[in-house]
């Protein structure tokens, strides 16, 4: 695919233009420092996307207030004493040193159970791979429920960590990949974000039938948005 890239000013806002083989405009702004970013066809000269970033400009405004606004956790350094999220609620962590394979075992408290000498890079592994295996567990039967309720035939769904997107959808090779800090938050967050993208193999695009298929099948997706962007965020090291 051809992808060209470039930068404009546009109201004293630095705007990344960035053209590719599409057929629609797509305006997005990014945590943690708001940044603005417009993919568009090859065709679109510069001139237009200006014109619909000022047509936006009071929504970009306020998206940058609520990464402003928003609760972010300072760096982790996997450390007995921390806090660390699962589902929503809040645990202070335990690092245990012991002989034996490493394991997260939850209670009170998300215990780490590793080695001695482990890493603090081998102790957030091994977090990691615990969330992620908590949200495969997670997943399948909000898949089954949604992908009845929409009629709508999936292919596969994968976790991975994205900085700028919960969710995203491949509609033609009919896949989904979520988003692996969902396992931090609560179960009505995740149950949004894949509703979100299983419509998305329905209309592919931010538009009035996309609202609409949500408001018909998710009335209250408005609400679980909210509460998804009021939750903390994590330490991430952006390159922005």
């Amino acid at each position: 695919m051809s992808i060209e890239q470039r930068y404009i000013t546009v109201s004293g806002l630095k705007v990344e233009i960035v053209r590719k083989d599409i057929k629609n405009l797509h305006l997005g702004v990014y945590p943690p420092l708001g940044r603005v970013r417009v993919a568009v066809p090859l065709r679109v000269k510069d001139d237009a996307v200006r014109l619909a970033v000022i047509g936006k400009l009071g929504w970009i405004k306020r998206q940058r207030a609520c990464f402003d606004t928003q609760q972010r956790q300072s760096r982790r350094e996997m450390v007995s004493g921390e806090s660390h999220y699962f589902l929503g609620r809040r645990y202070r962590l335990r690092v245990i040193y012991r002989e034996g394979a490493p394991k997260v075992i939850l209670g009170k408290r998300i215990e780490l159970h590793l080695p001695p000498g482990a890493t603090s890079e081998q102790r957030e592994r091994l977090l990691q791979r615990w969330y992620c295996r908590q949200l495969r567990e997670l997943v399948p039967p909000l898949l089954k429920k949604w992908q009845k309720k929409l009629n709508v035939s999936l292919v596969e769904c994968r976790i991975k960590k994205m900085k700028t997107k919960w969710g995203t959808c491949t509609a033609d090779a009919r896949r989904i990949w979520l988003n692996l800090e969902l396992a931090k938050k609560p179960v009505q967050c995740l149950e949004y974000i894949i509703v979100h993208e299983l419509v998305h193999l329905i209309e592919r695009h931010h538009n009035d039938q996309f609202l609409a298929l949500m408001d018909e099948h998710l009335p209250q997706w408005r609400l679980r948005r909210a509460e998804l962007n009021a939750a903390p965020l994590a330490h991430e090291s952006w390159n922005c």
